[in-house]
């Protein structure tokens, strides 16, 4: 059972870690900004829901595939890397939505935000997540590891991690009133689009796990 200093330590680890910049809480500002708090509870709900059942899974043993074939980190952080440059480049590409932007290629196809199903899988090639993944429930879940006590772990994230991202997007929002003028905003996303980008640093310095 998990007594209250962990469960304390948990909840401090999750706030940090949930609330801090990374690829999650970078895409979700965005979204914010280009499509709005309605359009973006999907994308919040697959970070959030999809981290937990990745804690789950990764908790009752399925990194035990990756530690016994090596070359998945490897294929893992190509996949990162490649798609998180795939999503910078929709980030910096977005069109503003109030607004006709008359520099925008009428061919491109009209911006859409992140499904659930799309966010909630990324997080399997995010290595932040995958990272708070393993160090959550392998130094916050009671020992010997239980199905009950990572999903103790599971569900004080959702609790905390839910609130955590969804300050990105309000953040968002907050910015969009100064960010009207479509020049404005497409400097703004590419902006974030390189931080995005700039993300990637740590992945392509260490090795996953």
């Amino acid at each position: 059972m998990m007594t209250q200093d962990t469960l304390f330590a948990l909840m401090t680890f999750a706030f940090v870690t949930s609330i801090t910049p990374g690829p999650n809480n970078l895409m979700l500002m965005s979204s914010g900004i280009n499509f709005g708090l309605v359009r973006t509870i999907p994308h919040m709900l697959g970070v959030s829901i999809g981290f937990c059942i990745m804690a789950v899974l990764v908790g009752m043993g399925i990194i035990q595939i990756f530690d016994a074939f090596p070359i998945s980190y490897v294929v893992l952080k190509v996949l990162s890397v490649g798609y998180l440059l795939y999503l910078a480049w929709k980030i910096a590409t977005a069109a503003p939505l109030q607004q006709a932007d008359p520099t925008a290629d009428p061919d491109q196809p009209p911006a859409k935000p992140l499904t659930f199903l799309q966010a909630a899988l990324f997080q399997w090639v995010n290595p932040k997540a995958l990272a708070m993944a393993l160090t959550s429930v392998t130094a916050y879940a009671p020992q010997p590891a239980s199905l009950a006590g990572v999903v103790t772990v599971a569900g004080v994230f959702a609790m905390v991690n839910l609130p955590s991202v969804g300050s990105w997007t309000l953040l968002g929002m907050q910015m969009r009133r100064f960010l009207e003028d479509p020049k404005k905003r497409r400097l703004f996303n590419i902006a974030t689009a390189g931080l995005l980008v700039l993300s990637l640093i740590p992945i392509l310095g260490t090795q996953i796990g």
